[in-house]
């Protein structure tokens, strides 16, 4: 269990239309577990960052104005091919920001989320 400190981001909760499918997407595409509280609700840990994911019509985007949450890899090209290959769908292809480059994907319960590196 990680430990909370004063005035940092402690947990997200981000929603998902298909719960089921992001967990499997996200184990898979980072090896993360999940502790399933009900059938509609389920956390991870990720080493660093704690959250959940829960069962939502409504998702997470950048058209809606939603906060877009961005993992680092150092294998940009690498995890491309692993979001696709795993059911993800590529909303901006790879493209270079002060800092690296990155690119916007949909996991398959159509959350959008980022990937960026600075190699």
């Amino acid at each position: 269990m990680h430990k909370s400190l004063p005035n940092t981001v402690d947990y997200l909760e981000i929603p998902t239309r298909n719960l089921t499918e992001t967990k499997r997407f996200f184990g898979e595409l980072f090896t993360w577990a999940f502790t399933d509280y009900g059938p509609d609700y389920a956390s991870f840990d990720d080493g660093r960052t704690t959250g959940g994911f829960f069962q939502s019509e409504k998702t997470a985007g950048v058209e809606a104005g939603s906060p877009l949450i961005v993992f680092y890899h150092e294998a940009l090209e690498e995890m491309h091919g692993k979001v696709t290959a795993l059911g993800g769908r590529i909303t901006r292809d790879i493209f270079d920001f002060p800092g690296g480059r990155r690119f916007h994907f949909a996991d398959p319960g159509e959350g959008e989320f980022a990937i960026w590196s600075d190699k």
